[in-house]
């Protein structure tokens, strides 16, 4: 299973930066960013929060929480999450329900094509 710091490095790599590039970014030492990504050292959420920033993905993504690093990059699904959000309960889960009911459909579409 990945880690946070192997998470990290990871997409530093990806994104082409240098834990030098990231430490300055971050404001802190080489040692520190390095120290994070061995998993010796913890940051503090406002830290992972700014990591995640950085490396434009979510806090979520680097504990593990989800396998997508990107999940939550699209603006126009953000908006219809925000949108959801709003929403009274009852509509919320009228519109969650026929959401899932087309989910399941499109897998079992896959599925059975294969």
């Amino acid at each position: 299973m990945d880690t946070f710091g192997r998470r990290m490095a990871a997409l530093r790599k990806e994104r082409k930066m240098t834990q030098q590039e990231l430490s300055k970014l971050l404001k802190t030492s080489m040692s520190v960013v390095g120290r994070y990504e061995r998993d010796e050292m913890t940051p503090s959420i406002e830290v992972a929060k700014n990591i995640a920033s950085l490396l434009t993905t979510t806090v979520g993504y680097l504990l593990g929480e989800t396998d997508e690093a990107d999940l939550f990059k699209d603006p126009a699904m953000l908006k219809r999450l925000s949108d959801l959000e709003k929403l009274d309960e009852e509509n919320k889960s009228h519109i969650l329900s026929v959401l899932d009911g087309f989910l399941q459909s499109v897998k079992f579409k896959n599925i059975a094509a294969l």
